[in-house]
């Protein structure tokens, strides 16, 4: 699929394009909400599309453990399955593999994570059974699961990592996502008629840890492949991803790790900061020259009753918002909306006393207007910041 990515305006490195995917364009930069499973909590497809959303982030690891990618698949696929029209992404499960161990250890006695060249094993955390993901076999799935955008497995390494680990890690990922790519390329082949009307993109996932020279070296390995031995066109990977940014690093680092990377990408592909987004960390990151990014702090926030209040429009301030809790007694008679510059069903229809109320009642409609109201302010900021 040629020109899948158009930039209509640029400054110094932000800039507004689109990305056309065969499920639909979706306007750069954007926010996708997460559906881990299939859903994004509390929140219903048509409501997504009311307050904007343009594309979904389904999860590779917990939609192949459950309910099975070859379930969806004969449901005719994720977008069915979950009805939503609109394109989706999924991630490899590359980051679950690794990051849910500890869980399956504290449930199992093991966590059963066991790396190798050929994939990694994993213990699955909830029943115990151990299961291998091979590079191939994510790809495999996320065809199944008939998404837009697909990630190749990369292998995400914990902060800390040495240089020594960091090194050998980005030079995994490399080789998997030269063994996803050939895969790819070779089931699209083989299924031409499957995809005469648009085959789904396939992104690749910088890693390198904090180290500078590490992240220009992930970068330079994974532009340079020989894509055309590969099986695939020349110009390569339809999209670029920044991985292991949100893995426990702090924050500042991601500033540092964009200033590194940005430059060393293809100007002509999209940019991906993966699963790290607060709002101020959103600008600075499209500021940078970032296209891509996913998050699970509005709804995460919205459940525990904190939410995003725009304060004024002028982004380049760090105090454009702030966040409340509407748990706080002070709200209990407050009869003003959430948030009078926002027009989602919440602040169109309820006041601050009406929800602080749902939530000491443990009413589940609260869970529904936090997130709504909170990817709303998202997704509003996206909006603000391409203009």
């Amino acid at each position: 699929m040629k020109d899948n990515f158009e930039i209509i305006s640029q400054g110094a490195f932000a800039r507004v394009g689109k990305l056309r995917t065969k499920n639909g364009e979706i306007n750069t930069p954007f926010f996708m909400p997460i559906a881990t499973k299939g859903a994004v909590k509390n929140v219903l497809p048509r409501e997504l599309k009311e307050i904007g959303a343009e594309i979904a982030l389904g999860n590779t690891y917990h939609l192949w453990l459950r309910p099975g990618d070859e379930l969806i698949a004969r449901a005719g696929g994720l977008h069915r399955f979950m009805d939503w029209s609109g394109p989706i992404l999924t991630d490899s499960g590359g980051f679950q593999v690794f990051s849910l161990g500890a869980r399956a250890k504290k449930n199992f006695g093991k966590n059963g994570v066991r790396l190798t060249e050929e994939g990694v094993y994993f213990t699955d955390p909830v029943n115990g059974k151990e299961h291998f993901m091979s590079p191939e076999k994510s790809i495999e799935i996320q065809l199944n699961l008939g998404s837009d955008i697909i990630m190749v497995l990369d292998e995400c390494p914990p902060y800390p990592a040495t240089y020594e680990y960091a090194k050998k890690s980005l030079e995994l990922t490399t080789r998997w996502a030269a063994r996803c790519f050939k895969y790819f390329y070779g089931y699209v082949d083989k299924n031409k008629d499957k995809y005469e009307n648009g085959r789904p993109l396939l992104f690749c996932i910088v890693q390198g840890s904090v180290y500078e020279d590490l992240r220009e070296e992930s970068a330079r390995q994974l532009s340079q492949l020989d894509f055309a031995a590969l099986g695939g066109p020349a110009d390569g990977w339809n999209g670029y991803a920044i991985g292991g940014v949100a893995v426990g690093e702090p924050r500042e680092k991601m500033y540092d790790i964009l200033r590194w990377v940005v430059p060393v990408l293809p100007e002509n592909k999209p940019r991906y900061l993966m699963g790290l987004g607060k709002p101020e960390e959103i600008v600075a990151a499209v500021g940078a020259g970032v296209d891509m990014f996913d998050c699970v702090i509005p709804t995460r926030e919205g459940r525990h009753g904190r939410l995003f209040i725009r304060k004024h429009d002028d982004l380049s301030k760090a105090d454009f918002y702030e966040t409340i809790n509407i748990n706080n007694e002070k709200f209990k008679e407050d009869f003003s909306p959430v948030d009078a510059r926002c027009d989602c069903m919440l602040c169109r229809n309820y006041t601050r006393a009406y929800l602080r109320y749902l939530f000491s009642v443990k009413e589940l409609l609260a869970l529904k207007l936090a997130a709504v109201h909170n990817l709303k302010f998202y997704l509003d900021l996206m909006d603000g910041l391409k203009k």
